[in-house]
């Protein structure tokens, strides 16, 4: 959906560079970044004004006017897109804060929500010592578990097996014992 915005900017980076690298940002770090900025959509969806928005971004991301990111996330304020529960959801990350070759900061993830999920790929730039939004890709996915494969059919019917002996937990009753007389 929003993928444009964040295949732009990896689509920066050299053919042959070298690997991204782990980012060194903590966990609280993360959850701000992520929070914050899913939080900031979600506002700029509701209320239409994406100003906010455009102005906590990185210089890449303000080249999009307002007008522009109105248009960009238009399907989401159409489906009535709701965000607010990233406030309190915990992120599953599925990529790792990273640093990409290009110097962009990228991790995506998604919010264990029922009953869908909201995936999410964001990029910041380093400006000013701080990361700033670059780019966004922001979705729905179904929450619902993958069903499991289907059992394997039965083998083919085998002979019925000779029953084992049983344990026994008591012992026969003894039989009695002959004394070779007759009673009398």
């Amino acid at each position: 959906m929003l993928r444009c915005l964040l295949l732009a900017v990896l689509a920066g980076a050299p053919a042959h560079a070298e690997e991204a690298k782990p980012a060194p940002i903590d966990r609280n770090g993360v959850l701000i970044l992520i929070r914050s900025t899913l939080l900031a959509v979600d506002q700029a969806n509701k209320t239409g004004n994406y100003t906010v928005l455009r102005a906590l971004g990185a210089p890449g991301f303000q080249a999009n006017t307002d007008a522009r990111l109105a248009e960009i996330f238009a399907a989401q304020r159409k489906d009535n897109l709701d965000l607010a529960g990233v406030a309190v959801l915990e992120p599953q990350l599925t990529v790792l804060p990273q640093i990409e070759p290009n110097g962009m900061m990228r991790m995506a993830g998604f919010f264990p929500s029922v009953p869908k999920q909201v995936i999410f790929e964001l990029a910041y730039a380093p400006v000013e010592r701080q990361w700033r939004l670059f780019g966004i890709s922001v979705s729905l996915g179904q929450a619902a578990p993958v069903a499991p494969p289907p059992p394997a059919p039965p083998a083919p019917a085998a002979l019925p097996k000779a029953k084992a002996p049983q344990a026994q937990t008591h012992p026969p009753p003894a039989a009695p014992k002959s004394t070779g007389q007759a009673k009398q």
